[in-house]
């Protein structure tokens, strides 16, 4: 009996072992492709070697960032990112965000870039390390045809539609408090929320919302460019200068194929037709014309 219950507890002690042993192995081959326990950055060569670059990006902020009905992510967010990771070596891993949830991502390294129409403002660069920019944009508003906004003194005592974190969101709490918000966390969900009648009008970039309303009758863009001409850049973690520096480089050397340019003619051109110029909206080599 005690010959027995002396194997039976050297056997559990061997399973309890080559579990432990290949939880580590498993870890180990995970460490590449996650965000470090301690939020840290990943370094470029972390990056390569583990054969995956994490990159936020929204999943339904058609034509920018969105999973087609494939299950597939599409877009001239996505566009840049699959060139971003060819050129690293390495295989694009794309996560979602929203766009409140886009800083954290950054801060706590689950994302190693955001690439999901991220605008530039002073008040997030003290948060992320914005690159050069690719792409240029204002605030736009969509409305029904029916009762169309065609300037924001007719949005007084009436409801706005805006999704949480974006510039739409800071520009009307600042200049227009008499403008009753309607906050939501997905693009899909104040989209809904306009087609329902919930809300008078919808505000985001205006490159946005041109483009939706094109596939959605019914609506239109009353006021095509409000607030401050801004400016859509790559964002890292605050201090990974060294990543940093490499986006920097890849959009000053994609300049010279007129990358953006065809990134727009791919993923944006056959949605906005002749509404829209490419030099309007893309930014080559980070310099704004």
């Amino acid at each position: 009996m005690k010959k027995f219950i002396r194997q039976l507890s050297l056997a559990f002690t061997f399973i309890v072992l080559a579990g432990a042993l290949t939880a580590c192995k498993g870890g180990a081959s995970q460490s590449g492709t996650a965000a470090k326990a301690n939020g840290a950055a990943r370094t470029l060569s972390e990056i390569k070697s583990s054969g995956k670059v994490i990159i936020g990006v929204f999943s339904d902020k058609k034509p920018f960032g969105y999973v087609d009905s494939n299950g597939q992510y599409q877009g001239y967010d996505i566009y840049f990112g699959n060139r971003i990771a060819k050129d690293l070596g390495v295989k694009p891993q794309y996560v979602s965000v929203e766009a409140a949830s886009r800083v954290e991502y950054a801060q706590t390294g689950k994302a190693d870039i955001i690439l999901a129409n991220f605008t530039v403002t002073k008040e997030r660069a003290e948060k992320v390390d914005f690159a050069e920019p690719y792409m240029k944009v204002a605030l736009g508003v969509v409305s029904p045809t029916k009762a169309p906004i065609t300037d924001v003194s007719q949005l007084k005592g009436k409801t706005l539609i805006v999704a949480k974190g974006t510039t739409a969101e800071t520009y009307f709490t600042s200049n227009a408090p008499d403008v009753k918000l309607v906050k939501f966390d997905q693009y899909t969900e104040a989209y809904n929320a306009l087609l329902d009648g919930r809300g008078d009008a919808f505000s985001t970039d205006n490159t946005e919302v041109l483009a939706w309303a094109k596939e959605h009758q019914g609506f239109t863009v009353g006021i095509k460019t409000l607030g401050n001409a801004d400016t859509i850049a790559p964002a890292v973690q605050k201090g990974n200068k060294e990543l940093l520096d490499w986006i920097n480089n890849e959009i000053n050397s994609l300049a010279k194929e007129n990358f953006f340019h065809k990134d727009f003619a791919e993923t944006l051109a056959p949605v906005y037709g002749n509404d829209v110029s490419a030099d309007s909206l893309v930014v080559e080599g980070g310099k704004v014309s």
